[in-house]
Order: structure tokens, then C-alpha cells, then sequence
């Protein structure tokens, strides 16, 4: 079968059409997918693997399973053979990413970017295989680059062109202030890919115009142009808002297993599917099977109980994602976990929330008390009702909500 991509043709066969169901998996959109397909196709008859790239800001010190979604593509990419290149945005970091922001984004220190940064590539590895991974900072180029390199990068777009970029556009109309120095991060994050030499670039739906400028400056340095792929947000934990840390609906990758296996069954079933074609690594026709089953009868709950394992044991292991397995359960019965956290504390008689904030089970004597009136609160399995509850000498075990216990030995 042979396919017409602008003046050229492309012979499609078996591998080159897998390739192409690979790259399209989930995402949201690839463009030019003529182009791709070309240099696909290209890789292909050369064996010369294709460079894809993902810059990361290292804004925070943890990453979540938004962050994977694009990671997941990327290592399906690397596992087709090509080389992925894990950007790390410690220049581009220090200006502030205005990417979906109705106001200027504070730029982090050089400390805090230092921080981040030791942890991102070790977190990313946990989906990208390390050994084939090329690493590398934008400080690399963009240090040396200077004041006289940074006038003649500026020189290459207009700010015309730049305020058409929605998210300027509506602050400027709005009257909101755009400081002159957020204009030079698309031009920073597109200077990456002349930098590295890019052949596809992977972001978020919201990277959309930074992706382009990458295809712009190639151009204007007399590089072939990179492809850009980007992948949508994912929903959180309520299903409703992207995944974020500041929202409270994420799951940290570095998260204990039983918690993640825990917040992995908590989403609806409408999300779960979501979940399965963008964080899964099972095939599309294995996804659909299952979701025959379901259709037809099954229950659900074991395919989110299956969905969950597969992440808990991407992240941690096989055997930590049966024992969160059989931990949800116990939780689930009324059970109290196996490895509790235990702590000894005097001063008998202690009120119960001054108790429960001790054993870090609530951050404060008040939130503790709003939590009881709430039903939140066991001790030894009974729901407690009383604020001024005092326990005497004893060991308890303390329950909040269903994941949070403490067994207190109180003197």
C-alpha cells in the first residue's frame, strides 16, 4: 500500500503501519502526520533511529501520574527503537512557563531548580528504560548563549505572531500584565529543539504553541522541522479537573503502594477507562475485550482492580501490589492494615484530638475535632462522636477516613 504525503509516496508496510498506531495511541493530535510518517519511513530504510524529545520544568519535586502520560509515549516510542532525549528545563525554569497562566508565573530559584532537578530523571526512569535514555539540561546551550544570542533568537518572531498565543491574548484583553520576559520562554523551549536537533517533540495539549515555535525556529536555523505530538491532560482523582498537586487529586509516583493502589480504585468507572488507554500498557484490543466484558456483565470493580495492580506494580513491584491488594481488602472488612505506624506518648489522660494530631493523623486540634463531628474517627473500630473524649493508659489503635491508622501505646 503505498501513501501520498505531500510530493513524495510512502510504501506502507506491517512495521510501518505499527509505528503509526504507536505514535497515534491516545494522543491528541500529531502533526504533521504526513511529515512523521516520512520520517518513520526514513528510520525505516536507514536504520537511523529518530530523535523525540520531552522537556520537564522541574517546578516541583515530585512527579504525578499526569506527568506520565507522556512519559508512556515515550517509552512506547523507545521501545520501537528510536531515542528519546529527557529535556530538563533548568534554564527555561528560571523564567516561568506561561502556558495556560492568567497571571505572570513566579520564576523558582536556582536552588529550588537544583533540588527538583536530582529527582526528575530518577522518577522518570521508573517508565523510560535509563539505559536508553539520553538526559540532558537546557543550560547547555542556553547559558552560553549570552545577551547578544538571546537579541538575535528575539529577531526570529514577531510579537504579533506571539500575541496571538490564546492564553497572552486573553490576558492582554483582560488587562492583566504580561511581563516582556514570559515572551522569551517559547522562544527558550523552541531553541531546545535546534539545540538537540529534534525529529518530534511531546507535550501536553497546553504546549501547543511552544511545540510549533520548535518547528518554527528549526526552519529559520535551516533544520528540517520536528513533528510535534501532544497528549491530553489527564483528569484527576475527581474526574473533573487535571491532575495536580494544588487541586489534592493526583497519585505521586513516589507514593506509597497502598496508597496508590487505594486511589487507583477510588475513580469512577467512566474514568477508568480514560485511565486504561492513556497510563495502561496493555494493548488497545486487550483494553476493548475487557470492556466487552464488562458490557456484558462483569463487574467492573476487577477491572479497576486489575488497572490498579498494573500501575502500583509499574512503580513498585508485584509483590507490593498484591500485598496493597490484600491491604484494600482488610481495609475494606474493617481490617487494620499489617504496618501501621506506632508511636508511644505520655501524658494519660490525653483528649482525643490533641491525640490524633500527636500521631500525625490530623494536622491540627480543630481539623481533628471537624473530622470527629464528621464520623471520620475510630479507636479500636468504634466510631467516635465525642470531641472531649480522654483516653486513659493504654494502646490504641487509631483510624481517620480508610487509610490513615496509628496504633498509640499512651502512658
Amino acid at each position: 500500500m503505498t501513501i501520498k504525503t505531500g510530493t513524495n509516496s510512502v510504501e506502507m508496510n506491517d512495521d510501518l503501519a505499527h509505528a503509526l498506531a504507536v505514535s497515534l495511541r491516545g494522543c491528541d493530535e500529531l502533526l504533521p502526520r504526513e511529515e512523521w510518517l516520512r520520517k518513520l519511513a526514513r528510520a525505516q530504510q536507514t536504520g537511523q533511529p529518530l530523535r523525540i524529545k520531552l522537556g520537564l520544568d522541574p517546578t516541583a519535586p515530585d512527579l504525578h501520574l499526569g506527568h506520565t502520560v507522556v512519559l508512556n509515549k515515550m517509552r512506547q516510542l523507545q521501545d520501537l527503537g528510536h531515542q528519546v532525549i529527557f529535556l530538563i528545563g533548568d534554564f527555561t525554569s528560571m523564567i516561568g512557563d506561561p502556558s495556560g497562566r492568567n497571571s505572570t508565573r513566579p520564576p523558582l530559584t536556582r536552588e529550588q531548580i537544583e533540588a527538583n532537578a536530582q529527582t526528575y530523571f530518577k522518577q522518570a526512569s521508573l517508565v523510560l528504560d535509563p539505559e536508553k535514555t539520553e538526559i540532558r539540561y537546557n543550560s547547555e546551550w542556553s547559558d552560553p548563549l549570552g545577551a547578544r544570542g538571546m537579541i538575535e533568537l528575539s529577531a526570529k518572531y514577531t510579537v504579533a505572531r506571539m500575541m496571538e498565543r490564546d492564553d497572552f491574548h486573553k490576558r492582554f484583553t483582560s488587562g492583566q500584565s504580561i511581563s516582556v520576559h514570559e515572551f522569551l520562554y517559547p522562544l527558550m523551549q523552541g531553541y531546545d529543539s535546534v539545540a538537540l536537533k529534534s525529529d518530534l517533540e511531546l507535550g501536553g495539549t497546553d504546549q501547543k504553541f511552544n511545540l510549533l515555535m520548535g518547528r518554527h525556529l528549526q526552519q529559520e536555523y535551516g533544520q528540517e522541522p520536528q513533528c510535534i505530538l501532544t497528549m491530553p491532560l489527564l483528569e484527576g482523582l475527581d474526574g473533573v479537573d487535571k491532575m495536580s498537586k494544588s487541586k489534592g487529586n493526583y497519585i505521586g509516583i513516589t507514593e506509597d503502594a497502598n496508597t496508590m493502589f487505594a486511589k487507583v480504585l477510588s475513580i469512577s468507572d467512566d474514568l477508568m477507562w480514560r485511565w486504561y488507554t492513556l497510563l495502561s500498557f496493555q494493548s488497545l484490543e486487550a483494553i476493548a475485550a475487557l470492556k466487552a466484558e464488562i458490557e456484558a456483565g462483569r463487574n467492573p470493580k476487577e477491572a479497576k482492580v486489575a488497572l490498579a495492580k498494573e500501575i502500583t506494580t509499574r512503580f513498585h513491584n508485584a509483590a507490593a501490589a498484591e500485598a496493597a491488594e490484600q491491604d484494600f481488602i482488610n481495609r475494606s472488612k474493617g481490617g487494620v492494615p499489617d504496618e501501621i505506624p506506632e508511636l508511644s506518648l505520655s501524658g494519660a489522660p490525653m483528649g482525643i484530638a490533641a491525640l490524633l494530631k500527636a500521631a500525625n493523623l490530623a494536622p491540627s486540634s480543630s481539623e481533628a475535632g471537624r473530622l470527629i463531628d464528621g464520623g471520620g474517627v475510630r479507636v479500636d473500630g468504634a466510631v467516635i462522636s465525642d470531641r472531649g473524649l480522654k483516653l486513659e493508659v493504654g494502646t490504641y489503635v487509631l483510624q481517620v477516613g480508610k487509610r490513615k491508622f496509628a496504633r498509640v501505646q499512651l502512658g
